[in-house]
């Protein structure tokens, strides 16, 4: 069980939220809610059922009641009941394929953890309606997790917090991650044409603001 993107996720969490977790995977995210107290109500879904199975078990386990919904992002899901969702763990264009289905009249928080393409995510979550508030980064077990806070209340971020998140120099993870993303972009370098190479170095000069 991943702890500390766990804790992460869960510190956007308040307590009147309530909150469906979409590809919950084992829903250990849902129990670490559930048993903590840190929600109104929450719900485990995931797209396999075999995933969910899983999840079901593990709920079983802990003697918790958390429903289960057998779901393709937000098909299934009554958004009714609902004003928060959580989709961590998938890759940009899942993501964005689900929100493009959320009822923003009822759902008025997204926290989401991507797996790739973040400044893609910054980029197109206000085209439905969510705009970027908060953002954590935590170092666990060899991988660095972007977490982001995205809510109803309208805000414009500037080109270089799209790119490369909201910089805060107290979240040191944040710090190694983006000094990994200089080392990336650096190597990149060696590589491209002229005109990715100038594209590259537009990048390394926002980048260069943060570090």
């Amino acid at each position: 069980m991943k702890q500390l993107r766990l804790k992460a996720i869960a510190k956007f969490i308040k307590k009147e939220d309530c909150v469906a977790d979409i590809g919950c995977d084992h829903a250990y995210l849902a129990i670490y809610l559930k048993e903590n107290n840190l929600c109104q109500f929450v719900l485990a879904s995931d797209i396999h059922e075999k995933a969910l199975e899983n999840a079901r078990q593990n709920i079983l386990h802990k003697k918790l009641d958390i429903p289960t919904i057998l779901s393709d992002g937000v098909q299934n899901i009554r958004q009714e009941k609902l004003n928060t969702l959580v989709i961590s763990g998938m890759g940009t264009s899942t993501i964005l394929h689900i929100v493009k289905e959320v009822n923003r009249n009822f759902i008025q928080k997204i926290i989401v953890q991507s797996n790739n393409d973040l400044s893609l995510l910054r980029k197109n979550m206000p085209k439905f309606g969510y705009y970027l508030e908060d953002e954590l980064v935590v170092y666990e077990k060899g991988h660095y997790y972007v977490i982001g806070n995205y809510t109803r209340q309208k805000r414009k971020r500037k080109r270089s917090q799209i790119e490369f998140g909201l910089f805060k120099k107290e979240n040191k993870a944040y710090y190694h991650f983006l000094q990994e993303q200089m080392q990336s972009i650096l190597k990149k370098l060696e590589s491209k044409n002229v005109l990715k190479k100038l594209k590259l170095y537009y990048k390394i000069f926002l980048l260069q603001k943060y570090l």
